[in-house]
């Protein structure tokens, strides 16, 4: 079966926060950066390539991408497209610093735009866990008003991203995974984030971070793109499933 499938060229992750298709430019350092970024925005992805290139992101993200609840690594099945080509894009590019996807984001690994589109398109198309990491459920009231007033104009009501505007999907994210981030975009160690979030942000307080990341976390992906209960990845049955640290208590 040809499983080349076509996804719409304006859909632009890690995994994982907000930056606009204004600032795409600005976080590329070089041409050749930016031609083979746009190259990888336009191409139909080859999944039966992406799942061997994906081989090399299970030890850290999981046969099926869910990553882990404690927050040690994100939740990446399900992501637009284009964000996770971004995001590889700027790891590549030096503008984003993660010394362990440094690794794997060389051209030994990743040979191209092709590669790139490849194994994008194959982490959209996994079905996410609706298991994810939860914040402290006494904040979702205040953290909901935070949220509808602060971010849904670019992550939406529900947390689905905007694939025009290239702003990720951040629903079934885990908890403790969305505080790093977001203290890292807040203190400016994410470099690649949008200069408008972190202006925004830089008055919040511990409650109102707490709170706004609690409900972000409370956002579940919908039914048509949540994995069926007990579904493991048929792609890799003899992974031992083992791996992942015990899930973190939900806060209460």
């Amino acid at each position: 079966m040809n499983k080349n499938i076509s996804l719409p060229v304006t859909l632009l992750g890690v995994l994982l926060f907000a930056f606009s298709a204004a600032h795409a430019k600005d976080n590329i350092k070089t041409e050749e950066d930016l031609s083979e970024y746009n190259a990888a925005l336009k191409l139909a992805p080859d999944l039966d390539n992406g799942r061997e290139l994906y081989k090399m992101c299970v030890a850290c993200h999981g046969p099926e991408g869910w990553g882990s609840r404690n927050g040690s690594y994100p939740q990446i099945a399900g992501q637009l497209p284009g964000v996770s080509i971004k995001q590889l894009a700027d790891i590549r590019a030096g503008n984003r610093d993660n010394p362990i996807m440094r690794a794997f984001t060389t051209v030994k690994v990743l040979n191209g735009a092709q590669d790139i589109a490849d194994v994008a398109g194959y982490v959209a198309a996994l079905p996410m866990s609706a298991n994810n990491g939860q914040g402290n459920k006494r904040y979702l009231e205040q953290g909901k008003e935070i949220f509808l007033r602060d971010c849904a104009d670019c992550h939406g009501n529900k947390g689905e991203g905007n694939s025009k505007k290239h702003v990720p999907m951040i629903q079934g994210q885990h908890y403790q995974y969305l505080l790093r981030q977001y203290r890292w975009i807040r203190d400016g160690r994410r470099r690649n984030a949008d200069k408008n979030m972190v202006e925004q942000i830089q008055g919040y307080s511990l409650r109102d971070e707490k709170a706004v990341l609690a409900y972000t976390a409370s956002l579940k992906p919908p039914e048509e793109k949540r994995a069926k209960p007990g579904w493991q990845n048929p792609d890799f049955p003899r992974y031992h499933r083992g791996w992942q640290p015990e899930p973190a208590p939900e806060r209460r």
